[in-house]
């Protein structure tokens, strides 16, 4: 039975659409209330409906076989199970989703009471992407540091899903020997910095930094590595969706390279300096200050109330946490400072005064008491940072330098300084730098030269250097420094020779040879540009088109390296370098499928140096390469010569190809009316857009129309023809062609005249005259008809008719007794005389030619004269009916018969008496 009144029971899943990866857990909570007993366990079922409408059962809570085959399976596989959260609530889940999951998942509850009153199914719609997120760790898998060097890391990691999604990233720490993986540091989905415990303090020093550069590089930095730090460091991302409650759900997740860390604590270097001071003075209800010194300077204080306060030199490590202190008990100070270096050698003492509080709360200094000196000394480790490089290089003038210097043994953060010693210098100068951060630094020696410094791997620096000179022979010096934190810590230089040879005045031989100069729109073009000279005086071939011209276009230059610039688009050109020997060389240059674009003077250029280093192009003969049009033209158009039509019909001319070059031409066609200069009807380009000529007036345009029928044919239309349109019609077709850029070019032109003939029918508009005599008796009908033997039928003629009547035996004369008219409208003429005749009349047609007049229940006073009058009737060029013909058919004589019958009964003599009433008719 079914309750009445409000509804209790509902049931709800979460609102969808849920988007979900390929590959990863789905979670659908289905919950409901209402029911009258809410302690009691619910049973649920789970369906999918597919995109056709089906339902397929998944699972259920009471019943194990409740499910399909297909997820049986997966059930016992445990891909697919249901949990109860409560009696009222369960959740459904897949534990890694398939294409094929995607679709309306539906819960339903089943009804245990003995009525339903309410909501017992609730649905939501899955819809499963691909997993997009890609995580990335570019650089080497395994690095080497020293305590208090610092770490720079980075990862790559985007999603190009089109679902808003955000990203969280995280970098791992997974110590040596430990089981538990630590977060660093962590960038939220909503771009929240956090750091992981047990970096909390660094992180707050500055000393563990994670930056974003970009859009999808995520930087970690530990400024101040420690023994602790040892072990393997990832990265991690995690995409997350938001679902349509606003919930945030995860999606994907995705791990980086593990990156081996080394940290070596090293035993010859002292990595923390403590100094200890000691007050001998009693504390109790006194205030002091306490500084300590270096060389006479003030490095940090600790006031009476316990602020610390840096000097200059040591503002930026306070900040850094590599200068502290603390107050180990009531006397006793400690100044540490970590990360020491070579700088911080010296004699260190502390000095500390009494400090007066006044009733105002300030505090006056007292006299000073300094400790005895204590000398420190810090000593540099030794590096292992070693460099390689070729000893000496050989190198002709105008050519690219390239240097390379092989590091090996990296421990921390590498810059780079290039320099130059020419042979009558006395000391090297910079070139160029490269900072540990990747800054690139010319100096002004060098400014406008071609010059770059790179760093092409970890563990390699490269100088390069195009068009060199002479004078750029000489020494050359890679120095490489190692840095710990901001800090030089050591460098490593390694020299090599080179020589910069002159070239003399070079005599190149350059000549182009054209294999094929006259082709088809379509086919390949073969040059070759034949050199013979010394090649190292060669710096790069160029070609280019319209050699004939004072500005010719470059295709493309081939630099003496291989390096190809293309000043055109590349796919419609190949090139081919052969080497026959050190003194020829020959360059190939193919023009795939050419088109007009291709045509003209092709030539090669040679740039090459000479003695003062500058260059000089040597240009080859010039060759013409000519494209024609791809085959003879094979169109044939059919039309008719000659054409004769009547005034005010629809004309239709056609003209068709009957023979064509290529299926996939197209055609521009064009018809036009031949006078002393032929005038343009209408036109339908190739992209059949259709376009009236200049000289077509408005009305003309409303009569004429154009259509592509297949054939193909084409068919223009003149409605209601006037005889201004007689006259010669030319069907001019152009056919035209892709070309291999896609541009469309014209192959011919064909063109065909009708000559067309415009008539105006005769007027020869008869009715059949033939005179008819009637008899009819009393009360019989009787049909009178009016035919048409002769005149011009068609939807541009109309006709109008009316019968007339003369009485015998009235006065009535040549009363009009009915009319149809052109347009189909009937009428009575009033006309007293005929009252009792018209109410018997029918006017009918039977068809087109013929008229009936029908008088029904005859009577005595109907006899008489009747005939019938056509008028044809011709739609005129501006669309007005004219009365063109009349004619005139009767008389129809009709003459009534009155019977009376006389019976004598005594006789038994019947005799019938006919009257026959005589009487002529005018």
């Amino acid at each position: 039975m079914c309750a009445t009144g409000e509804a209790q029971v509902h049931t709800e899943v979460q609102a969808g659409p849920l988007y979900r990866v390929v590959g990863s857990p789905l979670s659908i909570s289905c919950n409901v209330s209402g029911f009258q007993i809410e302690s009691s366990e619910k049973q649920f079922q789970f369906i999918f409906k597919t995109a056709s409408g089906n339902e397929i059962n998944i699972i259920s809570t009471e019943d194990d076989s409740f499910g399909y085959a297909v997820y049986q399976t997966r059930m016992l596989k445990k891909d697919i199970g249901v949990t109860r959260v409560s009696p009222n609530s369960v959740l459904f889940e897949i534990q890694s989703l398939q294409k094929g999951d995607e679709g309306e998942y539906h819960c339903n509850v089943v009804n245990s009471e003995y009525r339903y009153n309410g909501k017992y199914s609730a649905a939501t719609t899955v819809k499963v992407i691909d997993n997009s997120l890609s995580v990335s760790s570019p650089g080497p898998t395994s690095m080497s540091f020293d305590q208090g060097d610092t770490l720079t890391l980075t990862c790559q990691a985007f999603s190009k899903t089109t679902q808003h999604t955000h990203l969280s990233f995280t970098w791992y720490l997974h110590r040596d020997g430990e089981d538990n993986i630590q977060p660093i540091i962590s960038l939220d989905r909503d771009f929240t910095l956090k750091p992981g415990h047990g970096f909390e303090e660094r992180y707050q020093a500055g000393i563990i930094s994670l930056d974003k550069l970009k859009e999808a590089t995520y930087k970690l930095k530990i400024a101040d590595l420690e023994v602790s730090d040892q072990g393997n460091i990832y990265c991690q991302a995690q995409e997350w969706v938001q679902d349509p409650d606003d919930s945030w759900y995860p999606i994907a997740q995705m791990k980086g390279t593990e990156i081996t860390v080394k940290v070596k604590a090293s035993g010859k270097k002292q990595h923390s300096l403590h100094l200890f001071v000691s007050n001998t003075l009693k504390p109790e209800g006194r205030f002091f200050s306490v500084a300590w010194l270096r060389g006479g300077v003030e490095l940090a204080r600790i006031g009476p109330t316990g602020i610390l306060s840096v000097g200059s030199e040591y503002g930026g490590r306070e900040m850094k946490r590599e200068l502290r202190v603390k107050r180990t008990g009531s006397t006793d100070y400690n100044l540490i400072l970590q990360s020491v270096r070579t700088e911080d050698q010296g004699e260190y003492k502390c000095r500390a005064w009494l400090e007066v509080r006044g009733s105002d709360g300030s505090f006056t200094k007292e006299a000073s008491v300094d400790s005895d000196s204590q000398l420190v000394s810090i000593s540099a480790t030794e590096s292992e940072l070693s460099l390689k490089m070729h000893d000496f290089t050989n190198i002709t003038e105008g050519e690219r330098l390239r240097l390379d210097c092989k590091v090996e043994k990296i421990k921390g953060q590498l810059s780079v300084i290039w320099q130059h010693k020419s042979t009558s210098a006395a000391q090297f100068t910079n070139i160029t730098s490269l900072s540990q951060d990747g800054v690139i630094q010319i100096s002004e020696a060098f400014t406008g030269r071609k010059v770059r410094a790179m760093r092409p791997a970890v563990d390699s620096f490269t100088l390069e250097l195009d068009e060199v000179r002479t004078t750029d022979s000489g020494l050359y010096q890679c120095v490489v420094i190692q840095w710990k934190t901001n800090h030089q810590t050591h460098s490593q230089s390694q020299t090599t020779t080179v020589t910069v040879s002159p070239i003399g005045k070079t005599l190149m031989k350059v000549s182009l040879i054209n294999r094929n100069s006259a082709v088809a729109i379509g086919d390949n073009v073969d040059l070759m540009c034949r050199i013979k000279g010394p090649r190292r005086a060669l710096i790069a071939v160029t070609w280019s088109l319209h050699c004939d011209t004072p500005t010719p276009g470059d295709i493309l230059t081939v630099s003496s390296d291989g390096a190809i610039s293309w000043f055109v688009k590349q796919h419609r050109y190949q090139v081919k370098v052969e080497t026959r020997n050190n003194e020829e060389v020959i360059y190939y240059l193919q023009i795939i499928g050419a088109s007009d674009r291709e045509a003209g003077s092709y030539c090669c250029g040679l740039d090459v140096r000479i003695e003062n280093g500058s260059r000089n192009r040597i240009l080859s003969n010039p060759v013409a390469v000519v494209v024609h049009n791809q085959g003879k033209s094979n169109l044939v158009l059919s039309t008719s010569s000659k054409r004769k039509e009547n005034i005010n019909t629809d004309i239709e001319l056609k003209c068709s190809v009957t023979s064509q070059f290529s299926a996939v031409a197209l055609y521009d066609v064009t018809w036009l009316f031949q006078e002393a200069e032929n005038k343009t009807i209408v036109r339908s380009d190739r992209n059949a857009f259709v376009k009236f000529g200049a000289q077509m007036e408005p009305r003309s345009r409303q009569r004429i129309s154009m259509r592509r029928i297949s054939g193909p044919s084409f068919v223009l239309t003149i409605r209601q023809a006037e005889i201004s349109d007689r006259g010669s019609y030319i069907c001019r077709v152009e056919e035209w062609l892709q070309n291999p850029h896609g541009d469309w070019y014209q192959l011919s032109v064909v063109s065909k005249t009708t000559k067309l003939t415009i008539t105006e029918p005769d007027n020869d508009l008869r009715l059949d005259k033939m005179n008819q005599l009637l008899v009819s008796k009393e009360a019989e009908g009787v049909e009178m008809k009016c035919d048409i033997i002769s005149g011009v039928t068609g939807p541009s003629y109309l006709y109008k008719v009316t019968w007339f009547y003369s009485g015998q035996h009235s006065s009535t004369r040549n009363v009009s007794l009915v009319k149809l008219d052109y347009t189909g409208l009937l009428s009575y003429p009033e006309d007293e005389s005929i009252r009792n005749l018209k109410d018997r009349l029918q006017l009918s047609r039977p068809s087109q030619t013929n008229f009936v007049l029908t008088i029904q229940m005859v009577r005595e006073e109907d006899s008489g004269a009747y005939w019938c009058q056509v008028e044809q009737y011709q739609l005129d060029p501006q669309g007005h009916w004219k009365q063109k013909a009349s004619d005139i058919a009767g008389p129809i004589t009709l003459r009534h018969i009155r019977v009376l019958i006389l019976i004598f009964l005594k006789v038994r003599v019947i005799v019938l008496v006919l009257f026959l009433p005589l009487y002529s008719f005018p």
